[in-house]
């Protein structure tokens, strides 16, 4: 019998009453046959089949759920196409999170191609201390640095960011997970650029079409709350 969410990985609390009908819903299922419950902690759904446990993969039946968006062609980033010499204005300060090599020189180089002014940082916990004194208008971060992102120390405090603070952070992470310029992962990670390790060759370039349209999404509206006084 499923003890643990496998979403949110939490003990999943039922009492005596409610195990008690669940095994019995279970008993009665035909062996072909999900059953779907909801963890009450996160409200995801649950399929059981008849032990009790989510199937393996190979046994679960084909899903109805709406596919994604594929991830953007970058044809026209390895033509060079997209020129625009054009300085980001108004983003003074970025912060890179990333070991010392030559992926973060290209990187560092990017970001100043573009106006900013880099602060490298070795490990979460430099960085984590100096956005305590500083406000950085850019984070960089390669998920490598820590393993897998959903475990990652430093992911986690830029999710958990106050919403008045994080608004005016454009965040990027880079990784060989990662699929470039695609917005729905970014979206999906809460960041707002994703760019895969093998195209940071081209950082610069995918800067230059991204940080725009950033902000003629949020422009408005952050201009909007600086006029309210909501920075």
């Amino acid at each position: 019998m499923l003890t643990h969410c496998p979403f949110c990985t939490k003990p999943i609390p039922l009492s005596a009453d409610q195990t008690a009908r669940l095994e019995q819903a279970l008993a009665q299922l035909a062996p072909d046959k999900l059953l779907t419950i909801k963890c009450p902690l996160c409200r995801s759904a649950i399929a059981l089949d008849k032990t009790g446990m989510p199937p393996r993969k190979s046994e679960q039946p084909p899903s109805r759920a709406v596919q994604p968006p594929p991830p953007p062609k970058l044809d026209w980033l390895e033509l060079g196409l997209f020129q625009n010499a054009d300085k980001v204005e108004d983003v003074p300060m970025a912060l890179v999170l990333h070991q010392e090599n030559e992926q973060r020189k290209t990187i560092g180089e990017a970001l100043e191609s573009v106006g900013y002014q880099v602060v490298m940082a070795d490990t979460v916990a430099d960085a984590m201390e100096g956005m305590r004194f500083v406000d950085f208008s850019c984070i960089v971060f390669h998920t490598g640095l820590e393993g897998t992102l959903d475990r990652s120390l430093f992911h986690a405090h830029m999710r958990n960011l106050a919403m008045e603070r994080r608004r005016y952070i454009f965040y990027i992470l880079i990784g060989e997970q990662f699929h470039t310029l695609y917005n729905l992962e970014a979206l999906a990670h809460s960041a707002n650029l994703t760019v895969n390790s093998s195209d940071l060759h081209h950082l610069d370039i995918v800067l230059r079409k991204a940080i725009p349209a950033y902000e003629e999404l949020f422009g408005p509206m952050l201009e909007e709350l600086g006029a309210y006084g909501k920075r």
